[in-house]
């Protein structure tokens, strides 16, 4: 391995940074090094998402560069292929196609240094897209910086009718909670500051074994540890019970930001995507949040265009938008994916349909947001900045309710934790001055 400059390419979700920093820390830990470009790579290794049309493209163009780059080449140079992607039969075909050598599907990552020190000695394929419960005994080395995730769970036990992560990622699989709580110690003594919690369905955690603490005591343990920042991605309504309510709103290190993915707003379109609940549950949810979190900041998913949404439906959820004031939201037109239920099941919408609604759901989440965002100037809040932005007059960095935040450059001394008031705010973030830092990097709150 000691001869291998491996470059890692990461597309997708932060369970995919995730992934990608476990790979790294075991390659390096067999010798191999880790450069920053493809030039000076003869290894490059590219984490995949599969939950859209456009990532898949991406990786694909990305693939056709580096086939051309592995026949241009005088000497060895191997192609890898990981995660969600890999998982599926679109990605087997896709890995045929461009030549790929390594493929491991998102359950098979801890088989990475035996895969590329297999291919890089003997010149033969290493494709392996099962699911297997070491991956998740691997607890990486706490990476540079204030914040880190943490993965909980993978896989996931609902069954939307659009979604791929059942095949890529498998059922619901809970890591062991001595495990979690190891690695987060050690993030503490690296000098993280802000954890967040990862899994596709993050609040279902310990449903798969009775031994273990559910999400809202999980909570509770992980933030008695000394967690200053805790937060959690994804959630799903089902799964939000009031026990997780209670457990943030007890929990100081959570803060009141929560992300909770409705997808719409019509009963109709919610039962064809097999969402499990309807618009008044979804709603439920919310108002049980706002009682026990009085400056809860909600964002959201939502799909656009999925197949047989009519214009009244798409009513429905700019009308859901309007009774539940989203601070924001990630919007996504609909993209049929091979494999799903309603790839094969649904006729897709005329794309000029799925864009124009689209552009009507980010003009109502810019209102929504702008209004959501005044409400916070004049106050006095947590920033974590993490460096210099574009525009060299300010730094870049988010506060305790996942606002993204922008300081003014004087008066912020270098990445930290700093105390701020904000001055301004634009639909899609916050501006402010630094009044005092808190914390340094390495530094213990």
């Amino acid at each position: 391995m000691k001869d291998l400059r491996v470059k890692l390419i990461t597309y997708g979700c932060q369970m995919n940074e995730y992934d990608t920093h476990l790979v790294a820390s075991e390659l390096a830990a067999s010798g191999a090094a880790l450069v920053e470009t493809v030039a000076e790579a003869n290894f490059v290794i590219v984490n995949t998402c599969a939950v859209r049309g456009k990532p898949v493209d991406k990786v694909k163009s990305l693939l056709g560069n580096l086939r051309k780059e592995k026949r241009e080449r005088k000497t060895p140079f191997f192609i890898g292929m990981m995660g969600c992607l890999a998982s599926l039969q679109e990605g087997r075909l896709i890995a045929e196609k461009f030549g790929v050598d390594v493929l491991l599907g998102a359950g098979a990552i801890h088989k990475i240094s035996e895969a590329v020190s297999k291919v890089a000695r003997e010149n033969e394929a290493f494709w392996d897209s099962g699911f297997y419960p070491e991956v998740d005994e691997l607890i990486p080395p706490p990476p540079r910086g204030l914040s880190a995730f943490v993965t909980l769970i993978r896989g996931c036990d609902h069954h939307c009718t659009y979604c791929v992560v059942p095949s890529t990622r498998g059922p619901e699989i809970s890591r062991r909670p001595g495990l979690i709580l190891k690695e987060v110690e050690r993030l503490l003594a690296a000098g993280v500051v802000e954890v967040t919690l990862l899994g596709q369905n993050v609040n279902s955690y310990g449903k798969d074994d009775p031994s273990y603490p559910d999400f809202a005591d999980l909570i509770r343990q992980v933030a008695a540890l000394g967690v200053r920042r805790l937060r959690f991605v994804t959630s799903h309504p089902m799964n939000f019970s009031d026990r997780i309510i209670s457990a943030i709103a007890e929990t100081a290190a959570v803060g009141q930001y929560v992300h909770l993915p409705v997808q719409s707003g019509s009963d109709k379109v919610l039962k064809r995507m097999a969402r499990e609940y309807r618009r008044d549950y979804y709603l439920e949810r919310v108002e049980k949040l706002r009682r026990a979190l009085p400056d809860l900041v909600l964002t959201t998913d939502i799909i656009v265009g999925f197949p047989g949404e009519s214009e009244e439906d798409f009513q429905e959820t700019l009308s859901l938008y309007d009774e539940v004031g989203f601070d924001s939201a990630y919007m996504f037109i609909y993209s049929p994916r091979p494999g799903t239920a309603s790839a094969e099941n649904f006729p897709d919408m005329p794309r000029e349909v799925k864009v124009e609604r689209l552009q009507r759901l980010i003009e109502k989440q810019k209102e929504w947001s702008l209004k959501r965002n005044r409400s916070w100037v004049g106050r006095s809040v947590e920033v974590l900045v993490r460096g210099v932005a574009k525009d060299d007059a300010w730094v870049e960095g988010h506060d305790q309710s996942n606002h993204p935040v922008l300081l003014e450059r004087e008066g912020v001394s270098g990445p930290g934790l700093y105390r701020a008031t904000i001055e301004q705010a634009t639909p899609h973030l916050l501006l402010g001055r630094a009044n005092e830092r808190l914390l340094a990097p390495g530094e213990r709150a």
